[in-house]
């Protein structure tokens, strides 16, 4: 027998059964020891990564609804402004219309009121110059007649003078 390498005897038979039994013990004392608070580690990180994900997706979907609704406020602010430029041109337009309506009708006012004043002065101007030819004429007519005729009858030959000469002929 001490030739053979591997005899398969009743000591070895019991070396390796004791051996695989020790083995079996061992892995399950190891296993209660060792792998079990090994897998509740692992198992704790794995509902903990889980539970950062759904958090991180929580969030993501929170930071999408804000990101919309701040759109959305952003845009209806961007409308409100142009309402209100909107608004606000069309109260300068009127505003402008209105002044622009304002100065025509004073100026027309003041146009009116100086072809008035205008008729007025060449109206005084007409009556003026209408004075001094009758004081031209009755300074010709007293020379010319020199007292023979008297007062009432000099204003009557005035009169009747410029009553002949007609108005026209001294305005012009």
């Amino acid at each position: 027998m001490e030739g053979r390498l591997f005899t398969l005897d009743a000591q070895f038979l019991f070396d390796a059964i004791v051996l695989a039994l020790s083995m079996l013990v061992l892995f399950t004392a190891l296993s209660y020891l060792l792998f079990n608070p090994v897998r509740d580690l692992l198992e704790k990180r794995k509902q903990r990564v889980a539970e950062e994900q759904a958090a991180a997706k929580r969030e993501r979907e929170e930071a999408t609804a804000y990101k919309e609704e701040y759109d959305s406020k952003l845009k209806a602010v961007d409308e409100e402004a142009e309402t209100i430029l909107s608004e606000a041109r069309r109260k300068a337009m009127k505003n402008e219309n209105k002044i622009v309506s304002e100065a025509r009708e004073e100026a027309a006012r003041i146009i009116t009121r100086a072809n008035a004043e205008v008729e007025l002065e060449k109206k005084q101007a007409l009556d003026d110059m209408k004075q001094e030819m009758i004081a031209i004429a009755s300074m010709m007519a007293e020379k010319i007649v020199a007292n023979s005729i008297d007062a009432d009858a000099q204003e009557s030959l005035i009169e009747d003078t410029l009553k002949e000469m007609g108005e026209d002929t001294w305005q012009s």
